[in-house]
């Protein structure tokens, strides 16, 4: 098969489980960064990355913090993540190539709160969107409300390229923080940070997640985006 043969296939299994997004980037030169022994991660060069678009409703209900609904809602959607994740790969196993699923949400480096890679820069990469004022991956769809997971593979695919695109002026996430952390200036990871600490301390949540600025961005197309690809 070809190149564009296996990247539609792959999709086609992809959007069939759920995903809202499905594209591939190259990691030619990112790889360097991942917390993955070298020797393994230099037999891929391209990523996979799906994204899975949050429920808009259920987004809505977030008022100043995280609450049960969507907690449970973060986890069901990065349950089904690694669940199609371990799909695709299999399917690149079953055409004899090799794939490494990273799970949506796991922390290998505690005191950084690290992944294996960072599916925001894998999902850039693959044209899905740009990094926002939020520090979140804004796509012109589905604003930052996206949750993403990546397999690292050998296969032959078609690659796509990352967007060009800006917030604007556009402030709401600014305006929304609960941190403070988002500013004209720059983000401050520790500020949120400790402000996801605060609150994983709510009952019932016992997660680092937070949701207000994923509310506050817009979604829906209000973004001039255009994916290309090579």
């Amino acid at each position: 098969m070809t190149n564009s043969e296996n990247y539609n296939e792959l999709k086609n299994l992809a959007l069939g489980e759920g995903m809202a997004l499905f594209g591939v980037a190259d990691i030619s030169s990112a790889r360097g960064g991942f917390l993955i022994p070298e020797a393994i991660r230099n037999q891929f060069a391209c990523a996979i990355s799906l994204g899975f678009g949050l429920s808009r409703p259920i987004v809505e209900t977030v008022e100043g913090m995280p609450n049960l609904h969507y907690y449970f809602h973060y986890q069901r959607a990065n349950i089904l993540l690694d669940q199609t994740a371990l799909k695709v790969a299999s399917l690149i196993q079953k055409k004899g190539y090799n794939a490494f699923p990273i799970p949506a949400s796991q922390i290998v480096d505690w005191k950084l709160q690290l992944g294996s890679v960072s599916h925001r820069e894998i999902a850039r990469l693959a044209g899905h969107g740009w990094y926002g004022k939020n520090n979140l991956l804004v796509n012109g769809t589905y604003g930052s409300g996206v949750r993403y997971v990546t397999a690292l593979t050998d296969m032959p695919l078609d690659t796509d390229k990352p967007l060009e695109g800006s917030c604007g002026a556009c402030a709401l996430c600014i305006d929304a923080c609960p941190a403070k952390a988002i500013r004209e200036d720059g983000f401050d990871r520790d500020a949120c940070h400790a402000k996801l600490k605060e609150f994983s301390k709510i009952q019932g949540i016992g997660q680092m997640i937070c949701g207000v600025c994923i509310k506050a961005c817009p979604s829906k197309g209000n973004f001039e985006s255009q994916k290309n690809r090579q």
